[in-house]
């Protein structure tokens, strides 16, 4: 198993990856190959996919504002979890991120992501119950579908 940087080569796998987890969130317009091209431009080298033989069987879209580092949709497939690959690929983004100066990363897990929030308060991540999240849609066609 290898863990390597993210490219827009890697765009199908990820998607196919991201389609086979159950009550994964997909947006319409930054999910699509257009919307994961312009962030991996703007965030060339801190997104990362775990591969193994020609398979990509985990990834993280990362990326910064120059100030705070963000994870997005980090998974890995059902049957490669349990083994420290999305533990190894979050500590690989997080090292990336702090390569170019950035002190502080944050992710949002769907309260109904059990297992997904499990593992970040096993690897370590402070739960924030102090604040509130908010969102403004700029891009009404920009709707989030979930995997069933």
């Amino acid at each position: 198993m290898m863990i390597r940087t993210m490219t827009l080569k890697d765009y199908d796998q990820v998607y196919e990856l991201w389609t086979g987890i159950k009550g994964f969130g997909l947006r319409t317009v930054d999910d699509s190959r257009e919307g994961v091209e312009r962030f991996l431009k703007r965030n060339p080298a801190t997104s990362v996919v775990a591969e193994e033989a020609g398979k990509i069987i985990g990834s993280i879209l990362c990326g910064h504002d120059g100030r705070r580092g963000c994870m997005y949709h980090v998974c890995v497939a059902e049957e490669y979890r349990k083994h420290g690959i999305g533990h190894k690929m979050a500590m690989e983004a997080m090292k990336r991120l702090k390569k170019e100066g950035i002190n502080k990363v944050s992710l949002i897990a769907f309260k109904s992501n059990t297992v997904g929030n499990e593992f970040w308060h096993k690897v370590g991540w402070t739960f924030r119950d102090d604040l509130n999240y908010y969102d403004f849609d700029l891009n009404e066609t920009n709707i989030t579908n979930f995997i069933d």
